[in-house]
């Protein structure tokens, strides 16, 4: 049989464990996973000593494309999410101008998505007050689901939401066969804390952290576990960095609600410490843990507690990220490039099998949105896939690909490094290098 492609030599990551086996793609898919597979005619690439990942599927990112794409756009986020081994991203609703909130802007970011990106995407819809009515809609363009915020955004064009507006909405996309994405925190906590705090001049990183506890998180996922009892709304926590948050779920879970939860790379590698010594550039919401609580995460993730990785990269503008006062300075985290090697360093650090690694990053995912096509390394899926080369990788800005080199990874050394990354066969990253003349998604 005549392949389009052939990677000799690899050591695949597949859902059985890591195997030593050669990979043949055609048209875009994988075709067979196999030993000494015949490349005569193929184009043949040489992986030995490599691992292969299935292609990274991140759920939760902010391009902020149309109307800021000053902040980030399709364009330059697709290509740093390739650098970063990342074959399918879902983008978020807010950020951008307008918000995603009717079926016609939700298209038109489609079409301008198509146009641009690099790899493949889907678009979250927005829950927002006056727009339940335009759920259905939105889910029968192709929203991969509903994002929703309990605390403010951090803009005024995407609202958060008011109880009796979550609980229709809930009941909505229940309806609609879709999940809802929730911003956990509480808005009672957070706003009185801050507003307690900003009165007595307290406006540093310490006072940021104490504006927004664990309670705040723990008390917006226990309230959204009852709503989803009572609407059977399916619900997907995003961004959850807490491990009391986490035994909640679990709770849910064993309930058999249909819940799922992602945390975040900053979370496990970061801390609150980090915040006080790098500034804004590691501020966002929920903030970043002390030390013990950043360790009880982790054990809850590698207990595999924790369904899925995301990176929650959230860019801005340099000049929104102040230092003078914590809770003025935009709140998100540019890291959208390094979920993967994050992962990987956790996983060599903890002992942590590279099945689980590929199964936070991209199996878990595809299941939990469906997405049959992606997330393994199986014949008949998509030909998305990563080269990992093990060997030391410092974060400078000139390595970063994101539109602005403001990041709390700079100057980090993981220990492997992202050598390649193809989105259905096509090669679109290579060797430090976003490959030239590559379609749209």
């Amino acid at each position: 049989m005549a392949y389009d492609m052939v990677i000799k030599g690899a050591k695949a990551v597949t859902p059985d464990g890591v195997k030593e086996a050669d990979i043949a793609v055609q048209n875009g898919v994988i075709t067979k996973i196999g030993s000494d597979i015949e490349a005569s005619g193929a184009t043949m690439i040489q992986a030995d000593g490599q691992y292969v990942f299935p292609g990274a599927i991140d759920c939760h990112v902010h391009f902020n494309e149309p109307g800021r794409e000053d902040w980030e756009g399709f364009e330059t986020g697709s290509r740093m999410m390739a650098a970063g081994g990342c074959t399918t991203y879902f983008d978020m609703p807010l950020n951008c101008i307008p918000s995603t909130v009717t079926a016609e802007h939700l298209l038109a970011k489609a079409e301008v998505g198509r146009q641009k990106s690099a790899v493949d995407f889907a678009l979250w819809g927005g829950l927002v007050p006056g727009h339940i009515d335009d759920i259905r809609p939105m889910a029968e363009a192709g929203a991969i689901g509903f994002k929703a915020f309990l605390s403010k955004s951090g803009t005024d064009e995407f609202r958060s939401v008011d109880e009796r507006t979550l609980l229709k909405g809930m009941t909505e996309i229940a309806a609609a066969g879709k999940i809802l994405a929730l911003h956990a925190e509480s808005d009672a906590i957070t706003s009185y804390l801050q507003m307690v705090l900003a009165n007595k001049g307290e406006v540093d990183a310490d006072a940021y952290a104490a504006s927004r506890p664990e309670e705040a998180e723990a008390e917006a996922v226990y309230r959204t576990i009852q709503y989803a009892k009572v609407t059977g709304c399916p619900v997907h926590f995003v961004h959850i960095s807490t491990a009391k948050a986490v035994r909640l779920i679990r709770e849910a879970k064993s309930e058999r609600l249909d819940v799922s939860v992602e945390t975040c790379p900053h979370y496990v590698l970061f801390s609150h410490d980090d915040l006080r010594e790098k500034g804004s550039v590691a501020k966002c919401a929920p903030p970043l843990r002390s030390q013990q609580s950043k360790e009880a995460l982790i054990e809850a993730l590698s207990a595999g507690h924790i369904d899925m990785v995301s990176s929650d990269h959230s860019p801005c503008h340099p000049s929104l990220k102040r230092e003078d006062n914590m809770f003025l300075s935009w709140g998100g985290i540019s890291g959208g490039q390094f979920t993967l090697l994050a992962m990987l360093q956790l996983a060599l650090e903890r002992d942590i099998p590279f099945e689980t690694i590929a199964e936070w990053t991209a199996s878990a995912p595809a299941k939990r949105f469906g997405l049959q096509q992606k997330g393994r390394l199986e014949a008949g899926c998509d030909a998305d896939f990563v080269l990992v080369t093990m060997e030391p990788y410092t974060v400078t800005r000139e390595t970063m690909f994101a539109k602005h080199k403001q990041s709390i990874y700079e100057g980090h050394t993981f220990p492997c490094r992202i050598s390649a990354t193809y989105s259905k066969g096509r090669s679109v990253y290579r060797e430090g290098e976003i490959v030239s003349g590559i379609d749209g998604a």
